[in-house]
């Protein structure tokens, strides 16, 4: 299948460059050409191995899959220098507008990060302060300067700040995130990862940050569960002794009675806890 889409996207540039001096339309050829990452009608030279690629992301993809680990890299975006465009074969220097057939090689275009993309329902927008390009609106995210990293205008005052909290892999499937294309998710720790793995996580009922094991979500239903199966279930006498506990969520230390199903934090009330010490002396039955 991605064959044949390769195929006819090369034959519809051959074309088109049969007839590329006839100056055309500047929406000429829009949502026609481009790769799975983008719709646009240019291609890019990289000046890292001076070869073509439809986007930064495929040159990517290609460049790290190379058998020699020593040649692998990713292409630095501001770097870009030439661009060719698809409708008439042009090679030029990058701007919005073909030199020779007059169309526009991308609807949205950032001359910083010579990004172009004919799909502005994205809604894309340079951060200044990010030093690249994001989608979602330039109204419904801001720029927070102790994170180092656009967000969610609902997380605004809302969020516990962590410096250049993006600029680290996700913990879960290890892209870096700062300039990944998929949604990151900002959890209660200010920890982020991608929103997709967030959601995977969740679904394998794996509640705690991979980073600081906090909980990523509200527990205290899960944690009246608790109170009410533990207050049911009472241990032998040889188990009924007191144990400190570290919480997770709070980080203070308590001491709290061994049981079998968990452990809860006398400060915060959550179960979200480990132990930090052995098994004191066995309570009497009479204390």
């Amino acid at each position: 299948m991605g064959g044949s889409a390769s195929l006819q996207s090369d034959s519809m540039e051959a074309a088109a460059a049969a007839d590329s001096s006839i100056p055309r339309d500047k929406d000429f050829g829009k949502f026609q050409f481009g790769c799975e990452h983008y719709k646009r009608r240019c291609k890019i030279r990289a000046p890292c191995c001076n070869l073509i690629f439809s986007c930064r992301h495929c040159h990517n993809d290609s460049a790290n899959s190379l058998p020699d680990p020593k040649e692998r890299h990713d292409l630095v975006r501001q770097n870009v220098k030439q661009v060719v465009c698809s409708i008439c074969q042009t090679e030029q220097e990058v701007a919005k507008v073909c030199s020779n057939c007059g169309v526009n090689m991308g609807e949205y275009f950032c001359d910083i990060c010579k990004f172009f993309d004919d799909d502005i329902s994205k809604e894309q927008f340079h951060c200044d302060d990010c030093g690249i390009c994001r989608v979602g609106g330039r109204d419904k995210f801001f720029h927070c300067q102790n994170c180092g990293a656009c967000y969610g205008m609902g997380l605004r005052d809302k969020h516990s700040c962590i410096e250049n909290s993006t600029k680290n892999s996700c913990p879960v499937c290890y892209e870096y995130l700062f300039d990944s294309v998929k949604a990151a998710h900002v959890m209660k720790c200010g920890h982020t990862m991608h929103m997709d793995c967030f959601e995977q996580m969740i679904n394998e009922n794996q509640y705690r940050c991979p980073i600081c094991a906090k909980s990523m979500v509200d527990m205290s239903p899960s944690w009246h569960l608790l109170d009410f199966e533990i207050s049911a279930t009472e241990m032998p006498v040889e188990y009924k002794f007191e144990v400190s506990i570290l919480c997770n969520d709070c980080n203070k230390g308590s001491k709290a009675m061994f049981h079998i199903l968990g452990h809860k934090c006398s400060d915060c009330g959550s179960y979200n806890t480990r132990r930090i010490s052995t098994p004191q002396d066995p309570v009497s039955e009479t204390e």
